[in-house]
């Protein structure tokens, strides 16, 4: 909006003549009739003889409503002046609001302030129409026009004044929404200037990593992905959005970060890798040289025990020298990858490698622990029955604990271990008995009562 604004048009009023009032009509008509002119046409000029000129008899009313005119006309362009301000004011709290708030509350006050727009366009239209339609500064204005024109540019002040109202309270309703908005705005000349420190920080720690002799290609291939991202922080939030700017700038900092962190890691890490590869060759070793004890250990247990008791071990030096075979091959490749810094490569196969010898050293402990446990209870199988016969009945007592009758639940399943323990000390009985089969029953009926006291106890704590 652009004001148009009038300044009153003002004369000096000239002195009367005081002669004239002191000689009266005779001495008009005197002097008339020496200056040879009737008196009708003497009636049309100005009177202006005694004191340099006067206004015509109704000028002092018509000044009057000129000066009252132009005091509303400046007063209306007063008012459209501090409309158009507290427009474009808001228009900004509208526009912060915008940037970062697209929930429904925010477009709804986008809707209403553009309804107030088209409101304030037309009272700013019948404003300029008012003043368009009066000239103040005709000489010849009358006292009526004057009158018309106070009237209408009133009336346009005070629609203007009106508007403006609406437009403060407007205002005052956008409070939280552009106090949220606001507040968003300050976090994002701080957001972006943390990534640029992360990625500075990030830049730095491959410099030194390098003077240690230590590339880090693939960092530095993840610290350049992060380039075009920089970029559009630089370009600002004008022009990617307040909310994508900030999640940009945490997402550059989150990975900046984690780029420094490992590579301030690489040289601990390098070292690291460097001591695993020395530990997983002499665990190979050892376990090469335990592997050929299976033998031995195999065979005592073919002389003195059933088939069954070592069948499942048959395999296990043949296995056990080729999990060694592999720990060794992966080892070597470990130390190719490690020497050409593939750090992940390296670190990968190593996991491999340790893999493979802890089935190995699983497998060739399986043996010796077998033999140890059939000797135990081929020497005395009682203390292997009372065992899990206390089990049981420690686990009866348990379920009885506050009853008169079991609860069948529990019940149950005990009965059942019980039943199923005599089948294994039944089994023993023969000229070859299977003792790891009566190992594997007992250790499996102890595992059921474990279970039943867990339930009760479960119960019980919760309540039940």
């Amino acid at each position: 909006m652009t004001a148009r604004p009038g300044t009153p048009s003002t004369q000096p009023h000239p002195p009367s003549s005081t002669a004239g009032s002191r000689r009266g009509p005779t001495a008009l008509r005197d002097t008339l009739a020496l200056m040879g002119l009737p008196l009708l046409a003497a009636l049309a000029l100005p009177a202006a003889f005694a004191g340099g000129g006067t206004r015509r008899w109704f000028g002092g009313r018509a000044e009057s409503q000129r000066a009252e005119a132009q005091a509303a006309k400046d007063a209306a362009a007063a008012a459209f002046y501090e409309l158009d301000t507290a427009q474009r004011d808001l228009r900004i709290s509208i526009e912060t609001i915008t940037a970062v708030d697209d929930s429904p509350a925010a477009r709804s006050a986008v809707s209403a302030f553009e309804a107030l727009g088209r409101r304030i366009d037309e009272v700013s239209q019948r404003y300029i129409q008012a003043v368009d339609a009066h000239d103040l500064d005709r000489t010849d204005l009358e006292a009526g026009a004057a009158a018309r024109a106070r009237g209408e540019l009133t009336a346009a002040r005070d629609e203007l004044v009106r508007v403006k109202q609406e437009l403060e309270r407007f205002g005052s309703s956008l409070g939280p929404l552009l106090g949220t908005a606001e507040t968003r705005l300050a976090q994002v000349a701080p957001a972006v200037e943390r990534a640029r420190q992360a990625l500075l920080a990030a830049s730095n720690a491959l410099d030194g990593v390098r003077a240690h002799g230590l590339r880090a290609d693939d960092l530095a291939a993840r610290l350049a992905a992060l380039s075009p991202e920089l970029t559009k922080l630089n370009q600002g939030a004008g022009q990617h959005g307040v909310q994508q700017t900030l999640d940009r700038a945490q997402r550059v900092q989150r990975e900046a970060g984690a780029i420094r962190a490992e590579a301030e890691q690489l040289p601990q890490r390098a070292a690291e890798i460097d001591h695993r590869l020395v530990s997983l060759r002499t665990r190979a070793q050892a376990l090469t040289t335990r592997a050929g004890q299976v033998d031995p250990v195999l065979s005592e247990l073919r002389r003195r025990f059933a088939a069954a008791c070592w069948q499942d071990l048959q395999r296990v030096p043949e296995q056990a020298a080729e999990n060694v075979r592999q720990a060794e091959a992966k080892l070597r490749e470990a130390q190719q990858a490690r020497d050409a810094q593939r750090w992940p490569e390296a670190t990968s196969l190593l996991s491999t490698v340790r893999a493979l010898l802890n089935a190995t050293d699983d497998a060739v402990s399986a043996a010796g622990e077998r033999l140890n446990r059939l000797n135990a209870v081929q020497k005395d199988p009682q203390a292997e029955t009372e065992r899990t016969r206390f089990a049981i009945r420690d686990a009866q007592r348990l379920a009885m604990t506050g009853r008169t009758t079991p609860d069948p639940r529990h019940a149950r399943p005990l009965d059942e271990a019980v039943a199923r323990l005599e089948r294994a000390v039944g089994s023993l009985e023969g000229r070859h008995p299977d003792y790891w089969h009566f190992l594997t029953e007992t250790d499996a009926v102890r595992q059921t009562v474990a279970q039943v006291v867990a339930r009760i106890r479960e119960e019980r704590g919760g309540g039940h």
